[in-house]
């Protein structure tokens, strides 16, 4: 798979009185990170949602958290696809301080279910959409 790597720079309002990234807001980073993943291989929520009636949705995260993100702080958050099956996708990623190269803060996986808008039931991804991701 391809490897995608976001820019995200710590405001502060991701920080708490020390200056250090909430946990949470890598969460948020890496949510972005797997969103720009998919708008570049052809898969935007809103119009997935709207032209084929299927939303994505989380079901699980995992992060192992490594060294604090800090005010000011430029990092690369990225997104890789580790497998697509049925009605799951398995996505890998890191944060790191200033480039893919650098010291490494956040490890995660994450586990994207593909469901039924209407019912919320899960769905198969749709071959197309499958032949893509895993270009």
């Amino acid at each position: 798979m391809s490897v995608f790597w976001l820019p995200v720079r710590v405001y502060l309002e991701d920080t708490d009185a020390q200056g250090v990234v909430y946990n949470a807001g890598f969460v948020r980073f890496m949510e972005r990170a797997r969103t720009d993943w998919l708008r570049e291989r052809g898969v935007d929520h809103r119009a997935f949602d709207e032209t084929l009636g299927l939303s994505l949705v989380l079901t699980s995260i995992e992060a192992r958290f490594k060294a604090p993100g800090k005010l000011g702080d430029i990092l690369a958050v990225s997104a890789d696809l580790l497998e697509i099956k049925g009605a799951r996708a398995v996505f890998v990623q890191e944060v790191r301080r200033d480039s893919s190269g650098g010291e490494l803060l956040v490890e995660g996986r994450a586990e994207v279910a593909c469901v039924d808008s209407a019912n919320g039931r899960a769905r198969r991804w749709p071959a197309e959409f499958v032949k893509e991701l895993n270009r």
